[in-house]
């Protein structure tokens, strides 16, 4: 008879880079991660790499074939693009970029999760991390990046009706927004560095817990509206 195989602490999505890579690291504290990327990853201690195209449900579905039947602690759904900067409400917003824009930022999500339920059933205190944003909220709607706010409050949505569903399974789901953050996406005068915000999301998922499951808080784990 097998031997139970040891947990894995972590898998996180777009982990290659920013927020993700960040993050990553800080999770090996609690033992192995696999950090999913296109491309060439960096070198980083303590996580082993898995090539994923998120917007593609096949390769998502071969995920478990990372884990080889082991117990999954946290998975972090962290993947997500802004295809929509710059664009104008009269001739911008193309059909296909917003196909592009809730493939990677929603439904991979869900599909991520979908997957690996088998290997989150199995671990001892399971968490599942969706890094949606403010620009998510119902109440900051200043006009403008439709397609990043509608997907991103559509993965709020998502991690809400999934923290109800799993509840009883003792599975916790937590929304965060990871502030506004200097990286590639928020921009060299954005308000807090790559490691405060990695650092209050990894505090956040520790937190996490099915008495908290279901919350949307900021990196530095203050409610944040709806």
């Amino acid at each position: 008879m097998s031997s139970p195989k040891p947990p894995v602490a972590a898998l996180l999505t777009g982990a290659s880079r920013g927020i993700g890579l960040s993050l990553a690291q800080r999770l090996t504290a609690h033992g192995p991660v696999i950090g999913t990327c296109r491309g060439t990853p960096p070198e980083a201690e303590g996580i082993r790499w898995a090539g994923l195209e998120v917007s593609d449900p096949e390769a998502i579905a071969r995920l478990p074939e990372q884990l080889d039947g082991a117990p999954l602690e946290r998975l972090v759904c962290n993947a997500g693009i802004y295809p929509d900067k710059g664009q104008t409400l009269a001739t911008g917003y193309p059909a296909s970029m917003w196909a592009e824009g809730f493939a990677v930022n929603c439904t991979a999500a869900f599909l991520t999760v979908q997957a690996l339920l088998p290997n989150l059933r199995a671990a001892a205190t399971p968490r599942i991390a969706l890094i949606s944003s403010q620009m998510a909220s119902d109440t900051r709607a200043p006009g403008g990046s439709y397609i990043y706010r509608a997907s991103k409050a559509a993965l709020l949505n998502l991690g809400r009706n999934l923290a109800a569903d799993l509840k009883a399974e003792g599975i916790s789901v937590g929304i965060y927004h990871p502030g506004w953050v200097r990286t590639d996406m928020g921009g060299s005068g954005a308000d807090i560095s790559v490691e405060e915000a990695a650092e209050g999301l990894a505090a956040r998922i520790e937190e996490l817990s099915p008495e908290t499951t279901g919350a949307f808080l900021t990196w530095d784990g203050r409610p944040h509206a709806f």
